[in-house]
């Protein structure tokens, strides 16, 4: 079962009406208000815990989400579909009069979006949205900073800049030079920061507020549960170093990146370059006392706040939260779905990239693979086989998938398809609301970024353990600690984990699955523009500083 005692963190609902000027100069939609969750400002902020749930703990009530754009994971066309299904790991077929979506997809696949995007544009509008209630938060806490002592008010306002330096690395990650927006500065002084900027606000705010964050597993049930602790930031803080060279890069279009091994960071251990910086951050984490769990699924499991591997999620809990999972109801064929009582989407599959870099088809198949995508015939969960329309057992065909199968015989059944969480018999909501809490961060991901950080540095005899630790715990053979082999270690433990995107950029393998004869269709990417996405077409029309990426 299930605490009780976070859930009441977590989702009491911020409950003050505010204005949002310079929110709404940068995205193209307000804030859904609803004035029936409004309460007057005195009994919001009569106490400290009243402080503290009204300001700090309602800003997680936005890292899951329920519509579309919304959350970090778990929902559709925002910030997961942006670094999913641009990259070599997934993708949404074109199912004759399913899945063409005005070419949406297709323009992901071949990376021949521009500006009027709408996962980039529905991506941004969520992140300031988060990014500008942090803002009002910290304008709340000082406001009321009479109500708590001197401890308290560090401990609150370093939580609620610390989730809002998070926001502000995906928005970096995503888009490249974005503005730093404080909401005590005028629009006429709001300016465009350029992404190395960007990254050293990110990388000041988290070592800044490190110490004051609190050392609890933030993927257990508990006082923590959900909440930005410390080895969230040191994960974040690790992602920053690991991936310093695109991040310090101004020009990406130039063909020229820094060297991590220049790029330096001032640590409690010294002054580190990128690399160092990455195995410090790492180990941080390690003394936290995380390990990987000795079943892969168990992470992924129903319930699965008893993880010892997971280190920030979004808490699912279909009795109390709205927070919905899409992401396996987008992939089921509808019969599939239906064998549990849900619906599906019939969408979202494996590449053929996905299929060999598993050994899909082969005497040496990774065994991850089948903890990670439905193939062939499918079975319900008592054992019992699914029948398609015309009464034959329904199998999955993971060779026949293109992006457009108009006209296959294999339209509806083309593609591995997602089983990365378990099955929730109890599901509600076509299966969306399920009691596997999302995972963001785990033990694995740190791991495999200390030994690809040892190996950049010149040092692959000491990142060997860890790469033999992810793959000795899913029962694979050791592999030399290559750059290709970590580079593929990384699809094969985290896939649809949202990372492949960031991945291929920084291993400089970011190009279109585009495979065909119209070579009009393919989008000419060897200035490697496409590795941020265009600031959105809204945006640029309402704020007239704003520069575009280049290449858009």
């Amino acid at each position: 079962m299930k605490t009780t005692i976070h859930c009441s963190i977590l989702r009491r609902v911020s409950l003050v009406a505010f204005h949002l000027p310079l929110l709404l100069a940068l995205v193209s939609c307000a804030l859904d208000e609803d004035a029936r969750d409004q309460i007057p400002e005195e009994e919001a902020f009569g106490t400290a815990e009243d402080l503290y749930m009204n300001t700090v703990a309602t800003l997680y009530n936005y890292v899951g989400g329920s519509e579309d754009g919304q959350g970090l994971q778990g929902t559709c066309r925002g910030v997961y579909d942006l670094q999913t299904f641009g990259s070599d790991e997934a993708m949404l077929p074109t199912r004759g009069g399913d899945w063409y979506d005005g070419g949406l997809w297709q323009h992901m696949y071949r990376h021949s979006w521009n500006a009027g995007l709408e996962p980039a544009g529905k991506a941004w509008n969520y992140l300031y949205q988060v990014i500008t209630l942090c803002n009002h938060s910290l304008e709340q806490i000082d406001a009321h900073k009479h109500l708590l002592d001197e401890h308290q008010l560090t401990i609150y306002k370093a939580e609620v800049r610390a989730l809002r330096a998070i926001y502000y690395w995906y928005l970096m990650d995503l888009f490249g030079n974005v503005p730093i927006i404080y909401s005590d500065v005028p629009l006429n002084q709001v300016k465009q920061s350029r992404r190395s900027e960007v990254f050293k606000y990110v990388y000041d705010e988290l070592t800044d507020v490190l110490g004051d964050l609190a050392y609890g597993h933030s993927a257990n049930r508990g006082q923590y549960y959900g909440r930005v602790t410390r080895s969230v930031a040191n994960f974040v803080l690790a992602k920053l170093a690991i991936n310093a060279e695109v991040y310090t890069d101004d020009d990406w279009t130039d063909g020229v990146r820094p060297n991590g091994s220049e790029i330096f960071f001032q640590t409690d251990a010294g002054r580190l370059n990128a690399w160092e910086a990455t195995v410090y951050y790492c180990n941080e984490i390690s003394f936290d006392n995380f390990k990987l769990e000795q079943d892969y699924t168990t992470n992924f499991t129903v319930y699965n706040e008893q993880s010892t591997e997971n280190i920030w999620v979004i808490p699912m809990d279909k009795d109390l939260y709205k927070t919905q999972q899409q992401n396996m109801f987008r992939s089921y064929h509808y019969r599939h779905a239906a064998a549990y009582g849900f619906t599906g989407e019939n969408g979202s599959c494996a590449t053929l990239n996905t299929l060999r870099v598993f050994g899909y088809g082969t005497d040496s198949v990774d065994i991850r693979f089948f903890n990670n995508y439905w193939d062939e015939e499918v079975y319900d969960l008592d054992g019992q086989p699914v029948l398609d329309r015309q009464g034959q057992v329904l199998a999955y065909h993971p060779w026949e998938v293109r992006m457009d199968l108009s006209g296959s015989p294999y339209v509806e059944t083309a593609g591995a398809r997602m089983k990365k969480y378990e099955v929730d018999r109890n599901a509600t909501k076509d299966g969306k609301l399920m009691d596997n809490d999302i995972v963001l961060f785990r033990y694995a991901d740190v791991l495999l970024m200390r030994a690809e950080a040892y190996l950049r540095n010149g040092q692959p005899d000491l990142g060997q353990a860890d790469f033999d630790a992810v793959r000795r715990r899913s029962w694979m053979s050791t592999r030399p600690l290559t750059m290709e082999n970590i580079y593929d270690e990384r699809l094969l433990e985290l896939c649809w984990e949202g990372w492949r995107r960031q991945d291929m950029i920084r291993f400089g393998r970011y190009e279109s699955l585009f495979q065909g004869d119209d070579h009009n269709a393919k989008v000419d990417e060897s200035d490697a523009h496409t590795t941020v996405f265009p600031i959105p077409d809204a945006v640029m029309a309402m704020n007239h500083f704003m520069v575009q990426n280049k290449g858009y």
